[in-house]
This record gives structure tokens, C-alpha cells and sequence, in this order.
């Protein structure tokens, strides 16, 4: 009986979610969060199922809340890297910033942070891009789009320019709301990011 049950726990102790990889930590806005759409049609979600496609066994946390900001995500943060012990952060925010006209450099003060939490706890990063309406005016959205590229630079860590890119503008892939993307352009926000995230899996 005794060495039935070593046995299973061994098994358990090797197979059990501690066996895995890691897990791919997704903190965003609704750009993440599916708004607008089931849960299940969002671009995180055809992300856990490319992961099962292609072999990968890392397990994907969205943490991302409709209508965040990069101030809410860096609070938040710390918690959340504590609870799922993340291989990898995605980083999505930022987009409500601008559309709220907060300053550049508070987002960039907030993402730097995030990166650093990140870093320091042994985690990956990987920061998705975000850019504005031209109706923002060439000096904000110009410094806007430029805070990404800067964070990424400083701390050597991976950039997706743009996660909306070829979605952004589009009528067909945009809700009536004009900001957030349909289900049918999730794939397309998933192809946008996956070329840079496969390497860091």
C-alpha cells in the first residue's frame, strides 16, 4: 500500500501543473479582455489554442480588464506576478492613456515599471505597441506611438509596433464603436503577435 501510494504521488509531483513549462501572463484592456465579444473568440484565447496546436505546454493567464490603463495595470501587477509565477508577461496597455490624452510620460514611466517588476522576477517580456487616431494630432499621437519603442529599447525587451495593425481603421474588422475589433480580426491580432512571442516560448 505504502509504495501504491509514493507512486502516485511521485506521479502527480511529475505530471502535475508544476510539470509544465510555465505560463504566458497576459495583463491588458479590452483590447485583450474580448470586449464586445465571447470570451472565447478574443485573440488570448486562439493564443491557448495555437499553443495545444503547435506542442507548446505553457498555460495562458489573461488578467486584462476593459478599460484599464497602464496606471491600474503596474497596480496590479506585482499581485498577480506573485500568484501565477509567469514565464512570460505580454504587457497591452496603454491604448486608454491616449485616449484619455494622459501625458507620454506617465505611460512611460508605468510601462518601465512593469517591464522592471517583470524582469525581476525572472519573467520575460513582451510589449504590445499601441497607436492613436490621427484626430489626436500629429505631436501627441508621434510621442504617443514613440513611448513603446523607447521602453522596449531600454530594456532589451521584444516589441509589436502595433497590435491592431492591418485591424485599426478598417471598418469591416472595427465594432460600430469604432475602437474596439470584431471576433472575425481576432486572428489577425493573433497573427500580429505571435511571430514575436514564439521565441520567447
Amino acid at each position: 500500500m505504502r509504495t501504491w501510494l509514493f507512486g502516485t504521488a511521485l506521479s502527480v509531483l511529475l505530471w502535475g501543473p508544476a510539470a509544465f513549462a510555465g505560463t504566458v501572463l497576459v495583463v491588458g484592456d479590452s483590447i485583450s479582455a474580448a470586449f464586445g465579444m465571447d470570451t472565447r473568440e478574443g485573440w488570448v484565447a486562439l493564443l491557448e489554442e495555437r499553443l495545444v496546436e503547435q506542442g507548446f505546454d505553457q498555460r495562458v493567464v489573461n488578467a486584462s480588464i476593459s478599460g484599464d490603463t497602464s496606471a491600474g495595470g503596474a497596480a496590479r501587477l506585482p499581485t498577480l506576478l506573485t500568484e501565477h509565477q509567469p514565464e512570460l508577461v505580454i504587457i497591452e496597455l496603454g491604448g486608454n492613456d491616449g485616449l484619455r490624452g494622459q501625458p507620454p510620460a506617465q505611460l512611460q514611466q508605468n510601462l518601465a515599471a512593469m517591464v522592471q517588476q517583470s524582469q525581476k522576477m525572472g519573467a520575460k517580456v513582451l510589449i504590445l505597441g499601441m497607436q492613436l487616431p490621427p484626430n489626436y494630432g500629429v505631436r501627441y499621437t508621434t510621442a504617443f506611438a514613440a513611448v513603446f519603442a523607447t521602453v522596449a529599447q531600454q530594456y532589451a525587451t521584444p516589441l509589436v509596433p502595433f497590435v491592431l495593425e492591418g485591424v485599426g481603421g478598417v471598418p469591416a474588422m472595427m465594432q460600430s464603436d469604432g475602437i474596439h475589433p470584431t471576433a472575425q480580426a481576432q486572428p489577425k491580432l493573433l497573427d500580429n503577435v505571435w511571430p514575436t512571442l514564439k521565441p520567447l516560448l
